[in-house]
């Protein structure tokens, strides 16, 4: 298949927690940027010699909306080279070399069975871009967990528009578990147990969707599949 690179136009930028950063990316050449929600992009960075090396991807944070624009959120990772370069040298108005969207971490064809969607971190990029889409397009689905994970409550992305979701949509879930807050009203912990609870007893049909860092990822697929789940029953998405 034929790679193909377009330049992207940040148009605007928006720190949302103290690490993280919202990037509005804009496809000049492109009518439409069409993708399924849970896609990522690819950036070529100017970082390295070799260009495997300067790949970085990123889950698409927004749903598809007919645009040839989308969101990105991106974490400052301590050494991190390729999100050095994007906080320290990316303004508005800055370029980007992108691909994609590529990935087939997207919704199940037919909605049936319970929906899992268990994140850490920046991994709720897939989720946001999924539960928009659901909700903006009506589309009938089951009880959806979000199960996010994070270590304080500074750290949940897109807190408030979750919380405004779990309102209007009857049959989603959302669930923040955090594991290093004190004077905390929710779940406490990690999101290990918040799944394995609300599973306790009444091993449903389900679909696990799994995105974050690889120890979280790894450690989840050991408990769903000690559950009884099967492994074709969970998704993910490795970030890291």
């Amino acid at each position: 298949m034929q790679e193909i690179w377009y330049t992207g136009i940040v148009t605007r930028l928006l720190d949302e927690t103290p690490n993280t950063r919202r990037f509005w990316i804009r496809i000049p050449e492109l009518e439409r940027f069409d993708f399924k929600p849970g896609q990522f992009v690819t950036l070529d960075l100017p970082i390295h010699e070799k260009k495997n090396k300067r790949w970085r991807s990123y889950s698409i944070a927004s749903h598809p909306d007919g645009t040839n624009e989308f969101e990105l959120v991106i974490v400052l990772l301590e050494g991190g080279v390729g999100s050095t370069y994007l906080f320290n040298e990316i303004k508005e108005g800055s370029t980007l070399q992108v691909r994609g969207p590529l990935g087939m971490f997207t919704l199940p064809a037919d909605m049936e069975k319970d929906l899992f969607l268990i994140c850490t971190g920046t991994g709720i990029a897939p989720f946001r871009s999924m539960m928009h889409h659901i909700q903006l397009h009506q589309l009938p689905h089951p009880n959806i967990h979000l199960i996010f994970g994070c270590r304080y409550e500074q750290d949940l992305l897109y807190a408030d528009e979750m919380r405004q979701l779990d309102q209007d949509m009857p049959r989603f879930h959302y669930i923040p578990t955090l594991s290093r807050q004190e004077d905390w009203a929710g779940k406490k912990g990690y999101v290990h147990s918040v799944y394995e609870e609300i599973l306790a007893g009444d091993k449903r049909p389900a679909n696990f969707y799994l995105c974050g860092w690889k120890a979280m990822i790894d450690e989840a697929r050991q408990r769903i599949t000690a559950m009884g789940y099967d492994r074709h029953d969970i998704h993910l998405e490795l970030y890291g």
